[in-house]
């Protein structure tokens, strides 16, 4: 295997249950044996893409499609319910921090206690705090418990958090679009630097963003690969089919 190798799926299957009664939950774990009292949903069927060291690779499709279930499966969050994924090196997941803030602590704790989460030593986040800080660019709310943050100043210290870990992969969705315009043109100068030494997976609905970013764009659609390849190549193909493709519930079809 290449040492420069980031982030392989192999074939990546994700399925969840859905049951049309409440009381079809406890019928499974009773008789789920002898019968399946769920339909499955499934969220994404046999996708296979490579990512290495340097590269950017942006992930676009319409609601829906599967993009944050493929995220999260990168990041360990979820497992896939077939298929293989390696990811090699540390990963800063942008999309998890923020979610998982405790909101009655304040943003100097969560920002400590994260650091630790994402792999780094106690001290290590202690020393690095002021530039943290200076970062996200909250002031004195730094010191507030994060119930008192709106949803930027979530994302700005998730990013700054990320930023400070010293990764080998930055998994962001979506959070470029949280913050001001101020802040988004400070994580992109970051993420244009970051790419020099290491690799980054976005989710994007920005055409713009995704140009200037990413070297390769991944388009999912209803679960699957629909194209792959250069973002001047797949997103004209992706905003024609938005346009002309018509828009309806099939996408969310659930089978019997």
């Amino acid at each position: 295997m290449s040492s420069d190798l980031v982030i392989r799926a192999a074939g990546i299957g994700k399925s969840y249950q859905f049951y049309t009664h409440y009381a079809d939950r406890f019928k499974q774990m009773v008789f789920g044996r002898f019968r399946k009292f769920y339909k499955d949903y499934w969220v994404l069927r046999d996708i296979s893409f490579e990512a290495r060291r340097g590269e950017s690779i942006g992930i676009i499709g319409r609601n829906g499609a599967g993009k944050s279930t493929l995220l999260q499966i990168i990041c360990g969050i979820t497992t896939p319910t077939y298929g293989e994924v390696e990811v090699h090196g540390r990963v800063a997941p942008v999309l998890s921090l923020g979610t998982g803030f405790d909101t009655e602590l304040t943003g100097r704790e969560n920002a400590i206690i994260g650091g630790v989460v994402l792999g780094l030593r106690r001290a290590d986040i202690i020393k690095r705090f002021d530039s943290i800080a200076e970062f996200a660019a909250i002031g004195q709310f730094i010191d507030q418990p994060m119930k008192l943050y709106s949803t930027g100043m979530f994302m700005r210290l998730a990013f700054a958090i990320c930023a400070h870990v010293d990764a080998e992969l930055m998994v962001i969705d979506e959070s470029l679009s949280v913050g001001d315009t101020a802040f988004q043109d400070k994580c992109r100068t970051f993420l244009r630097n970051f790419r020099k030494t290491g690799s980054i997976l976005l989710v994007s609905h920005s055409v713009a963003e995704l140009h200037n970013l990413c070297d390769r764009v991944v388009w999912i659609d209803r679960g699957r690969i629909r194209e792959m390849g250069k973002p001047s190549e797949v997103i004209p193909k992706y905003q024609s089919a938005v346009h002309e493709e018509h828009d309806d519930a099939s996408r969310f079809l659930i089978e019997a």
